[in-house]
């Protein structure tokens, strides 16, 4: 049976996130070096993967309704060809009568017993618009909002509560997220200070200037990895949202010495990578610490040639560890493990591998990782804390909770003057929170702590 080599890459990338818990953006490219697809057919298996990822959750529905039955109970190599089916019939340009056969045909060569089963499916699909189904399926919003948004936005309706009550309970501003995270987002380089100028980098590659950070340059296609810049150490791939809070940490005032830096949480090693750098300006070093060596060698890899001294140690051994005085650092930055709500335009497995019960082990951590901070840093000296969620339980109660915790007299700085005066919607303060419908970024938090002099 002869299958459309880009529909087959994009089958093989979906089963392969959902039967070996893979990431799209690990698998996928090499699946697409490996048989050799470039141009349009490399573009079209990507939007069918990433497509596919990020409306599991309303494709799934629709299924279900047009199969009579729960997808659960649906052969799981029909059920992810029938995916991406549903996904070229309700969310491209695809014609049904293609969008159909060109499925039937894959069915026909990773589950041969149910190709008739997989036709009938989708021409029951296609008989309506995405519209019209999500009219039919989701909850009325007047009576249930979160499970309404659930279904018409493909995210868990756990996620959509958090990002409602993170936006203030604004029905609207959380549909325009939600909007935004179904989105291919650009790839964001980091132009490395001192070796690199952002402007530059933009007209070398063809990109463009970052519309905050300094560092930022926006790519308009191909694969950022050859890109001579990133292979030669002269920039990295980061989001803005990543460079504008490492960024702020190093612009908070400080009074007294300013040359040990401390990355608390260090892998992959882009914040140390952009730390690092500035650091080669300012005359300081940074200690970067990750806890898994596998993850400590990448950060060896993005650090190469910067004053940064790379620890293979839990950040929490504080006081314990002669690498992490008590006391020892001007700056602290601590990029906590967290969730990462707040990429899932970029991760969209995540939204449905991620599970509220996620959320205890995990600012049971930040709160361990955060007090850590707090004794490393010397009195007088600044914490910055950052996780990639919007969270609040990640954000500002495991701030506050930790701060109370430490024992240490800590004030909060107000971040909103440690970020580019043209960025709009940061809120009250002290903390800030960027978000993707707002400022293009990842959702990144930054809470920004002065431990007291006195």
């Amino acid at each position: 049976m002869s299958v459309d080599a880009a529909r087959r890459s994009a089958y093989d990338a979906v089963a392969s996130v959902h039967r070996d818990d893979a990431f799209a953006n690990l698998v996928l490219p090499a699946i697409l070096r490996e048989r050799g697809l470039h141009g349009r057919d490399a573009a079209f298996a990507t939007e069918l993967t990433y497509g596919t990822l990020r409306a599991l959750g309303t494709l799934d529905a629709v299924l279900a309704a047009a199969a009579g039955r729960e997808v659960e109970r649906i052969d799981p190599p029909a059920r992810d060809a029938l995916r991406l089916g549903a996904y070229q019939l309700l969310h491209t340009r695809v014609p049904a009568h293609a969008a159909v056969s060109e499925t039937v045909d894959l069915v026909r060569a990773v589950a041969p017993g149910a190709a008739g089963f997989a036709n009938a499916v989708l021409r029951r699909v296609a008989e309506r618009d995405l519209e019209s189904w999500i009219s039919e399926l989701a909850p009325a919003a007047e009576s249930d909002p979160v499970g309404h948004l659930s279904v018409a936005y493909s995210h868990p309706a756990w996620i959509v509560r958090a990002f409602l009550d993170a936006l203030d309970g604004d029905i609207g501003e959380t549909t325009r997220l939600l909007i935004e995270d179904n989105e291919r987002p650009p790839v964001h380089l980091a132009a490395r200070p001192g070796r690199a100028d952002a402007v530059a980098l933009a007209d070398e590659t063809g990109g463009l200037p970052g519309a905050f950070s300094p560092y930022a340059v926006y790519l308009l296609g191909g694969a950022p990895g050859e890109l001579p810049a990133v292979t030669q150490g002269r920039a990295h791939v980061q989001d803005e949202g990543s460079q504008l809070v490492a960024a702020a940490l190093l612009a908070a005032p400080l009074d007294g010495p300013d040359t040990r830096w401390l990355d608390l949480c260090a892998g992959p090693g882009g914040k140390a990578g952009l730390l690092g750098a500035l650091a080669a300006q300012r005359g300081a070093r940074v200690t970067a610490v990750e806890v898994a060596e596998h993850r400590a060698r990448l950060v060896e890899q993005a650090v190469r040639g910067l004053p940064v001294s790379v620890h293979a140690v839990d950040g929490r051994t504080v006081g314990s560890d002669p690498d992490l005085p008590e006391g020892g650092f001007d700056r602290v930055l601590v990029d906590a493990p967290c969730t990462g709500l707040g990429s899932l335009r970029r991760r969209p497995e995540a939204r449905w591998r991620r599970q509220p019960t996620d959320l205890p082990p995990l600012t049971r951590l930040q709160r361990e990782l955060l007090g850590a901070a707090l004794r490393a840093v010397r009195p007088g000296g600044v914490v910055g804390y950052v996780t990639c969620s919007p969270h609040v339980v990640e954000t500002h109660v495991t701030v506050t909770e930790s701060a109370r915790r430490s024992g240490i007299p800590v004030d909060f700085v107000d971040a909103r003057p440690l970020l580019p005066a043209n960025m709009p919607g940061l809120g009250d303060g002290p903390t800030v929170q960027l978000w993707p419908h707002r400022h293009g970024t990842d959702a990144m938090f930054l809470a920004v702590l002065r431990r007291d002099a006195g």
